[in-house]
């Protein structure tokens, strides 16, 4: 296992909350709390911004990944809308969650609520060539469901 070291800012205000942690000696990803000011409901459909009260500072080589907690998700219904998100090396903004509601029923969001999960990987960037063929391949242009009915653009 590689460990890294990310310096963590947290946004005035936002003191009494817990730093990201990771709830398992296995886990890859450190939970996000949520540091909404009051209690804050989504309606079923609805989406919001959730701040975390935090900034990090990623080293360069690696990215923040932003992907939903599996209990929210299957007791709640409750994701993050641009899944996973990303976070870049060169970011210094504030940290926040969108938070979709893809339940039946209201779901509340209080202070200190662990809504998401950060994964840090090293990122690859690649060098684009453009050419005027590319190499055939058994699959071909096999798209969308190319084992059964093909979607064609």
């Amino acid at each position: 296992m590689v460990q890294i070291e990310i310096a963590v800012q947290v946004e005035p205000g936002c003191e009494d909350l817990q730093l990201p942690q990771y709830m398992s000696e296995g886990a890859s990803g450190l939970d996000l709390r949520a540091a909404v000011t009051e209690a804050t409901v989504l309606k079923p459909g609805s989406w919001r911004l959730i701040p975390t009260g935090l900034r990090i500072a990623i080293p360069k080589g690696f990215e923040g990944q932003i992907r939903p907690r599996s209990g929210l998700a299957l007791k709640h219904g409750i994701t993050c809308l641009n899944t996973p998100g990303t976070i870049d090396s060169d970011y210094r903004g504030p940290l926040g969650i969108i938070l979709i509601n893809l339940g039946p029923e209201d779901f509340v969001v209080s202070r200190g609520d662990r809504i998401a999960q950060l994964v840090i990987t090293e990122v690859i960037q690649a060098k684009l060539v453009q050419v005027s063929s590319l190499d055939d391949t058994r699959r071909g242009e096999g798209g969308f469901g190319h084992t059964g009915v093909s979607v064609k653009f």
